[in-house]
């Protein structure tokens, strides 16, 4: 219903490669705008774990980061077991060739003892995605830590002050703005919102979540958005989504809602910022974000609790936006006034967040089934590829291929 508000070994298949220089980069989660769009072509839509498979790479360890890469490498993160030392990781971050599989260096950047906090089942202990910029990559764990390092594997620099009390792990991503590296900090008590210098990872600025959640605890990546000149950091958390000016920390704006753990990042389109509520009940607001101060009563302009996502980001191509539930229903919605077109069942439960590209849609469920469809106001279903290996990370892209993470290996998937 829509409620009106106010208006390590590869395994490699000899056949030419498609070169990544053909094809944009993908280095943040969701891709370079954060919304999951690609202008990539010639991709797959049909494959298994054995057709159209270019490479396979076993990957050491535990984790849930979503693969990004440039012309030069390809990274992921893990947590890999110590020898000898029950409940004990390396965090490490892997350097891989993007076209042949191949792994080009392996780095630990922190040691996480027994004493770690539990984990949610569909969390773990490298669930971030990491960030790439030029010659370097920035790795972030959570409140274990965050780190910069070259695309050799150097560590260039480690931030470990800035503790708080997670709860069922991390999941948040960095983002960068200008000279400032800024994530979330959003756990069981204090959140707050954080901005490093890139250069250094020393604190620029920190400011607390003001929120009334009895839930604190969420685990959403920030957006920068640009609205009448002015750009704004969207961080979204419990019971609140605040816009802030990323130079300085400074409040702009603010919308209160009742939902926590939220993990959905936000889109923004049609001059409307789109994001979840979170738990338990989640709502979908669109919201003008042109306000100032608390405009929760005066710029939601429609809200809907029709199959809402809780962990899946959402998706805005041309003037619909497109949202797949954890529990597999997909919605088409007119982008401006929250009509829906079609609401349809694709089967399985989706943590993953979608992408479009090359003209279609692909989004991934979490027993690594992968559903193609053509966006529009009417139902189209492509195909359905079948992958029978647990997956929370979500698809990155190039011109060509497709790279997926399962739960233990990564794949280069095109058309072969």
């Amino acid at each position: 219903m829509i409620i009106r508000k106010l208006l390590w070994t590869s395994l490699i298949i000899s056949v030419p490669l498609v070169s990544l220089s053909d094809g944009q980069a993908w280095t943040q989660f969701r891709g370079q705008g954060g919304q999951g769009h690609s202008d990539a072509s010639n991709l797959p839509v049909s494959w298994n774990s054995e057709k159209n498979i270019r490479w396979k790479l076993p990957i050491p360890g535990s984790g849930w980061s979503s693969p990004v890469f440039d012309s030069d490498i390809l990274v992921l993160t893990s947590a890999v077991q110590q020898q000898s030392v029950a409940e004990s990781y390396w965090l490490t971050v892997f350097g891989i060739d993007p076209e042949t599989g191949n792994r080009k260096w392996t780095t630990p950047v922190f040691s996480l003892d027994d004493e770690a906090p539990g984990i949610h089942r569909k969390n773990g202990h490298a669930s971030p995605t990491p960030l790439l910029e030029g010659d370097r990559i920035y790795v972030h764990f959570g409140h274990m830590g965050i780190a910069c390092i070259d695309k050799q594997g150097r560590v260039l620099w480690r931030n470990q002050k800035l503790a708080y009390r997670p709860v069922h792990g991390s999941g948040g991503s960095p983002i960068l703005a200008g000279d400032k590296l800024i994530f979330n900090c959003d756990g069981g008590r204090d959140p707050f919102i954080v901005a490093l210098y890139k250069k250094s990872g020393k604190v620029a600025w920190r400011v607390s979540r003001q929120t009334d959640a009895r839930k604190t605890f969420s685990f959403c990546t920030p957006l920068l958005i640009s609205v009448d000149g002015q750009t704004q950091l969207i961080s979204p958390g419990s019971n609140v989504v605040n816009a802030l000016n990323p130079d300085t920390g400074q409040s702009i704006w603010q919308v209160r809602y009742d939902g926590f753990s939220v993990v959905p990042r936000p889109v923004f389109d049609q001059g409307l910022l789109f994001l979840s509520s979170g738990f338990e009940r989640p709502v979908l607001l669109a919201i003008r974000p042109d306000g100032r101060g608390d405009v929760t009563d005066t710029k939601v302009v429609w809200t809907s609790r029709r199959s809402v996502p809780k962990t899946p980001s959402f998706l805005s191509i041309d003037k619909e936006l497109y949202t797949f539930s954890d529990n597999g229903i997909a919605t088409c919605y007119d982008a401006k006034t929250g009509e829906i077109h079609w609401n349809e069942r694709i089967g399985g439960d989706y943590s993953a967040s979608p992408i479009y590209a090359d003209g279609r849609i692909y989004v991934t469920s979490e027993d690594g089934k992968t559903v193609v469809l053509q966006p529009g106001t009417k139902f189209q279903k492509i195909t359905e590829n079948e992958f029978h290996e647990r997956t929370l990370s979500s698809i990155a892209v190039t011109s060509g291929a497709l790279f997926l993470r399962t739960e233990h290996n990564l794949y280069r998937i095109e058309k072969l």
